[in-house]
């Protein structure tokens, strides 16, 4: 998993364009006039002028979102974002790849607080990071040999299987 900022910038991006609306209202500007301006949809335009005409350049500021606060806090993200971050093998699991599964163990290890697999994604996709995955190599990979194969072996054995095809 690696910590991803698409999330927070995609919500500054709407936030702003709310608010180039909510200025364009101000100074006059018809709905029309917005729809052609930002590229949004008439009804999107609407609602948007609906809500200002209600509360102001408040009411298309971005808010939270509606319903039951999370049992982490703020404080308890970030250390487990500090846990993330260790690695896997530093909270005593045998490989370096991360699960949906051991990071809810983690949590409930950490914090006491035990989370289904699907709203352990579901929170890690709100701390903005993403599945990524583990470059595959050995371990005892010997890049020197690798090369020493491209350049000298490979091309021999080339050669000799052109020379015997028909």
């Amino acid at each position: 998993m690696e910590r991803s900022p698409q999330l927070t910038a995609l919500r500054r991006r709407q936030e702003a364009e709310r608010l180039r609306a909510a200025e364009m209202f101000e100074q006059g500007a018809r709905q029309a006039e917005v729809v052609r301006a930002l590229g949004v949809s008439r009804s999107t335009a609407s609602k948007w002028h609906a809500a200002w005409r209600e509360g102001g350049r408040a009411a298309l500021q971005a808010r939270r979102n509606p319903g039951r606060p999370s049992r982490l806090t703020p404080a308890q993200r970030e250390a487990l974002e500090r846990a993330l971050l260790k690695g896997p093998r530093a909270q005593g699991y045998e490989t370096e790849l991360w699960t949906v599964s051991r990071i809810g163990k983690l949590i409930q290890r950490l914090f006491g607080v035990r989370y289904h697999d699907n709203h352990v994604w579901w929170l890690l996709g709100r701390m903005g990071w993403s599945c990524q995955r583990p470059a595959r190599q050995a371990k005892q990979r010997d890049e020197a040999a690798i090369e020493r194969w491209r350049k000298v072996e490979w091309p021999a054995t080339k050669r000799g299987l052109c020379a015997k095809a028909p």
